[in-house]
């Protein structure tokens, strides 16, 4: 179709009923996968062969990459919520500055909570905390910039955001997603203070905020013995056992004896399990999509390819176009984290972060009124790119770090020709 394969066509059409009925999102991914499926059973084949059989090779290839994923999309969900339940978030906004300072502040802490939490879960309380710290009104650009900090916090590490953690599991070295934080502090600093300034003069902070409870750190060693966990199994594989992490999930394994461990010490949230299950087996159909794509008929990566996809992120879901990514390979991966990391927040439906914080506050299911009061967000996104440009450049690597002798120059537009 005007030379593009069927697939891709696909595949956007999925994307495309994901960002249209945000209601359904389930079901269309779990169709457009079985329609993807059906169709290169029929016509095309897969990589490892034609017909069942393919399908079959090409799942016993895949199977660990799912398998990590609903270990740590599972596990991070019951990690968020004993960090909810150590009151670290209501104890917080104690601390604030009582001027337009505290709501720059909020938006900081929430980017510091998602470098080790999950990019929602710390959207989520930086959303409790500003409704609780601006009396119920919270303007739209600030919201915006919560969704950005979250995003831009969880960019650089392997813990902080789906999209890294997939980055993490394919074998990116955690180092090279940290290249992110250069674009991404530039982009809280942009966003934050204009927000922060928004908010002031919409609704300003409540003076000396009473903490809520005190800190559970039994909680708190909780949180911090899971991240641990997995970190270490996964150093401990890579440098012991490099073998073993394409023939078992060592990092969601981990995650789980982890929280097995301290379940008898605080009680652990089970019933969170059945909703984040629903959440997960959406995120790995698009992510087993996206393993389905003829990835070499796809322009070569570059640092536009990278920019590009930051703005692609903000209407379709960063996670099929990280798995497309690291299947293409070459990329810049700290470049690659912040773009479809940071990219979603730019508009609403744009990131899960941003999905999360709409629910919370209903007036921000709006793409206008998103991008009228949040444009400092795709302002912010440009500057950090330019930023991690000057300083840092284009350096693209293999996944383990190797880089290549000389970057492919390649066209400035992800696209495809009609010729």
């Amino acid at each position: 179709m005007f030379s593009v394969p069927i697939d891709f066509v696909l595949f956007a059409l999925t994307l495309l009923g994901v960002a249209l009925f945000h209601r359904h999102t389930l079901y269309v991914a779990l169709i457009g996968l079985a329609v993807i499926v059906l169709y290169k059973l029929g016509f095309t084949g897969f990589k490892t062969g034609p017909g069942l059989g393919g399908l079959a090779l090409h799942m016993a290839h895949e199977w660990v990459i799912l398998t990590n994923l609903l270990g740590l999309l599972l596990g991070f969900a019951l990690l968020s919520n004993h960090f909810e339940k150590s009151h670290v978030p209501n104890v917080l906004p104690h601390y604030l500055p009582d001027d337009w300072k505290g709501g720059f502040m909020l938006l900081v802490i929430v980017f510091v909570l998602s470098s080790f939490l999950d990019n929602i879960a710390a959207a989520l309380i930086g959303g409790t905390m500003a409704r609780a710290v601006f009396r119920h009104k919270v303007h739209i650009g600030y919201l915006a910039a919560i969704v950005a900090a979250s995003n831009a916090g969880g960019s650089g590490s392997v813990v902080g955001d789906t999209t890294t953690t997939m980055m993490w599991i394919d074998g990116v070295s955690p180092s090279a997603v940290l290249d992110a934080y250069v674009a991404a502090s530039v982009a809280l600093v942009v966003s934050g203070l204009i927000a922060a300034k928004q908010q002031h003069a919409y609704a300003p902070i409540i003076k000396d905020a009473k903490v809520a409870g005190r800190v559970d750190w039994t909680r708190l060693g909780i949180v911090a013995f899971i991240l641990v966990a997995a970190i270490v199994a996964n150093v401990v594989a890579n440098l012991r056992f490099p073998a073993v992490l394409d023939h078992f999930p060592v990092i969601g394994a981990a995650v789980w004896v982890a929280i097995l461990v301290c379940a008898p010490v605080r009680k652990t949230e089970w019933s969170l399990l059945p909703e984040a299950f629903k959440g997960s087996i959406f995120l790995l159909s698009l992510v087993m999509c996206a393993s389905l794509m003829p990835v070499e008929k796809l322009p070569a990566a570059s640092w536009e390819s990278a920019f590009a996809l930051g703005f692609i992120s903000a209407v379709f879901d960063n996670i099929p176009l990280t798995a497309l990514a690291l299947k293409q390979g070459g990329y810049d991966w700290g470049m690659l984290a912040y773009a479809v990391g940071y990219g979603g927040s730019m508009i609403w439906f744009g990131s899960s972060a941003g999905v999360a914080i709409s629910n919370m506050f209903p007036e921000a299911k709006s793409v206008g009124r998103w991008v009228r009061h949040g444009w400092h967000v795709a302002l912010a996104y440009v500057l950090g790119f330019i930023a991690l440009m000057l300083v840092l450049g284009w350096h693209p690597t293999d996944k383990r770090g190797k880089s290549f002798a000389q970057a492919v120059e390649t066209p400035a537009v992800i696209g495809y020709s009609a010729s």
